[in-house]
């Protein structure tokens, strides 16, 4: 079985399952209700799809919760390693600073 693609991912994953069984619904009677197929939503609750932002927001509504709810707290410690990464600020800074250069 393959592993989930990132923390956030299994994290997101594991809060969708809590929502669905804390309402004591199947799988495949949450991925009726959201109009997905059932295979999809399985990869999702396991860490290995990666929903897009609608998909999430019908998931929420279908699980009576704020979308918020799938992704509080989460953080870029959660994404998958990348080389480097930089925040809005930290590039127009650097942007800046290379323009004010000679």
């Amino acid at each position: 079985m393959p592993e989930p693609s990132s923390p956030a991912a299994r994290l997101f994953g594991d809060r969708v399952r809590a929502e669905r069984q804390r309402l004591g619904l199947s799988q495949d009677e949450v991925a009726h209700l959201a109009g997905m197929n059932v295979s999809n939503y399985g990869k999702i609750e396991r860490g290995v799809g990666n929903p897009v932002l609608h998909t999430i927001v019908r998931l929420a509504v279908v699980l009576g919760v704020d979308p918020a709810v799938f992704v509080a707290e989460m953080s870029s410690e959660h994404l998958p390693p990348v080389i480097e990464t930089f925040s809005a600020a930290d590039y127009v800074a650097e942007r800046r600073a290379r323009a004010a250069r000679p």
